[in-house]
């Protein structure tokens, strides 16, 4: 039971974040005279010879860093790139990353962080809607992007393709033919003449300092635009709330840096404190504990499933012998929090929920289990339809906010302070604005979440609008039932989602699984007839075996493994049935019988 003294403290936590969080509230007014190159500036001055970035073996002082994004500056400028100019990049995690978009600041042009894992249409669709003037590939992802980059209106690849050749040696610019596959940049590179940040630009917070994608599990990737006051904001707050960041303090980021956890947070809260980043090419759960040893982390940065991941490897030796104090991050399952904690000896878990383009923030500051934090400030929960997503309008045409224990759709109010910029898409934009809320005339942005309102405005993450189906007339939360089944004997991850079954209503519940050595298909179906009520039940199970599908944050794939459904004909896993109190496997004749209706969920 919650005491008074507990809710006193927790008022006083919140209350203090608070107060950190407006005190900088004039720094980020759309106004004002910031950007990420202009706090460069100021920590080269006045901390040039402290750390700012480590990488591998590498090391780099602020000034080190504000020398590279100078000269990149040059370099840029040389090849006609000027202020509101787009320039997509197409890298791997590395320095010269952040060296080419500080540059880009530098001169006011934009950043179009191109998800390099995508290829073909989506890739195109993602050039397409930047409309970039130029394209800055790593040579690691050159043949991705020449597949495409020749049908983006606006660009030869013979003279706007940009090639940066990691470690960029004579013996590997062979790699790249001249006028057939772009221009290295290394070349010309070290010799051009940097630009210093008073020669360059005058930035205001409003101006736009790159476009980030979504992750497209629903569709193609949309562009949002972020400006620099969301940067720095980002930064500031994460910075000097959560992250615990400054002078002596190091974040370990693994998290790719197209993503704005790892860009804003991971790279942002050091530029706004002047602490140090450590940057990894990509997560590795065996060498994660090596890698902050290596570098003296004193926080880490987490995302989706990265958490799990590291629980389920075996023990490391450097997992207790590092100094990370406190972990940041958003998806981490309430299943696993203390155990987190308590194997890692990482003191503080602080949960936040945000949107790369949203206005509804919510964090955690004190670190409580399954929280993503207080609602504050003109975010609601109102009552919707917990399958669609719809909002329920009352008699008067207005929403109605949920009440302590019920969950509904997390709603942020806009103003001309805390706006929501959009995407490049302007009927993409519109989708997520919803009006006539509490009153006429008013604008809230739709996250397309829901979430549990807690007693003293705590919130919990219940699902995605979308993930949450209907079986048996109940809604089910595929979070929720992920959760428990998490529970059961031999489960690594669970993954669950609805799927269609033919002469039946809604959808029944699947659950795609990882799972350890002597799994037990037959104990599992115990404990979730013990553990969940009939409409809950994953009636179809998935072994995957142990790779389950995520996107590049460690976020579950459900799209692809709800299209392709319990039908072996298009599964190579195993696959298995809920027969009444036991799983029977899927074969032709079993799926034969689902289709005709003979075998239903019951």
């Amino acid at each position: 039971m919650t005491t008074f003294a507990s809710r006193l403290r927790s008022r006083f936590v919140e209350a203090r974040n608070t107060a950190m969080i407006l005190r900088n509230a004039p720094k980020l007014l759309p106004w004002a005279q910031s950007s990420p190159a202009l706090y460069l500036v100021q920590w080269a001055q006045q901390r040039g010879h402290q750390d700012a970035l480590r990488f591998e073996e590498q090391r780099y002082t602020w000034a080190d860093v504000n020398n590279c994004a100078n000269q990149w500056a040059g370099y840029f400028r040389n090849q006609g790139v000027s202020a509101g100019d787009v320039v997509a990049i197409a890298m791997e995690n590395r320095p010269e990353f952040l060296f080419a978009l500080l540059g880009l600041n530098k001169l006011g042009a934009v950043g179009g962080l191109l998800n390099h894992n995508l290829r073909g249409k989506e890739l195109l669709h993602a050039l397409t809607i930047a409309r970039p003037q130029k394209i800055l590939a790593g040579l690691e992802k050159l043949d991705s992007i020449l597949e495409v980059a020749g049908d983006v209106d606006g660009i030869d690849p013979r003279y706007d393709l940009f090639v940066e050749i990691e470690g960029g040696g004579d013996e590997a610019t062979g790699a790249v033919a001249d006028g057939e596959r772009g221009i290295i940049v290394n070349r010309d590179l070290a010799r051009t003449a940097p630009i210093e940040m008073s020669g360059a630009h005058s930035p205001r917070n409003s101006d736009v300092c790159c476009y980030v994608y979504t992750s497209g599990t629903t569709g193609l990737p949309k562009a949002a635009r972020i400006t620099n006051q969301r940067v720095i904001g980002a930064g500031l707050i994460f910075g000097e709330t959560m992250l615990e960041a400054g002078p002596g303090a190091c974040t370990y980021v693994c998290l790719p840096l197209y993503h704005s956890s790892a860009l804003f947070i991971g790279f942002g809260s050091t530029l706004a404190t002047g602490g140090t980043v450590a940057l990894a090419r990509k997560f590795s759960a065996s060498r994660f504990w090596e890698d902050v040893v290596a570098h003296d982390a004193t926080a880490i940065l987490y995302i989706g499933e990265l958490c799990r991941y590291l629980l389920n490897t075996p023990e490391h030796p450097d997992e207790q012998r590092h100094r990370v104090r406190v972990a940041v991050g958003n998806g981490l399952r309430p299943d696993i929090w203390e155990s987190f904690q308590r194997r890692f000896g990482v003191a503080v878990m602080r949960e936040f929920y945000a949107a790369t383009e949203g206005n509804a923030p919510t964090f955690n500051f004190e670190g409580r289990p399954g929280m993503i934090g207080r609602k504050r400030a003109g975010q609601v929960v109102v009552k919707c339809d917990l399958s669609t997503g719809e909002l329920v309008r009352n008699a008067e045409g207005f929403c109605d906010k949920v009440k302590p224990g019920d969950v509904g759709l997390f709603l942020g109010r806009i103003s001309p302070i805390i706006k929501f910029d959009g995407y490049l898409d302007k009927a993409a934009t519109s989708k997520k604005i919803v009006t006539d809320i509490f009153k006429k005339g008013d604008a809230y942005f739709n996250t397309g979440d829901l979430v549990k309102l807690h007693p003293d405005n705590w919130l919990s993450f219940a699902d995605r609008i979308g993930d949450t189906f209907r079986w048996k007339g109940e809604n089910v939360s595929t979070n929720e039932v992920a959760e428990t089944l998490n529970g059961a004997a031999g489960v690594l991850e669970a993954n669950v989602y609805g799927v269609q079954v033919p002469k039946t209503d809604g959808r029944a519940g699947m659950a795609a699984i990882t799972a350890a050595d002597g799994f037990d298909i037959q104990q599992f179906a115990k404990f979730a007839i013990e553990k969940l009520p009939t409409y809950q039940r994953p009636y179809f199970v998935r072994l995957v075996g142990n790779s389950m599908r995520t996107t590049s944050t460690l976020k579950h794939q459900k799209v692809d493994y709800r299209a392709e459904g319990f039908d072996p004909g298009k599964v190579s896993d195993p696959l298995y049935f809920l027969d009444g109190d036991h799983y029977i496997p899927i074969d032709a004749g079993t799926f034969a019988r689902l289709e005709a209706g003979e075998l239903t969920p019951r």
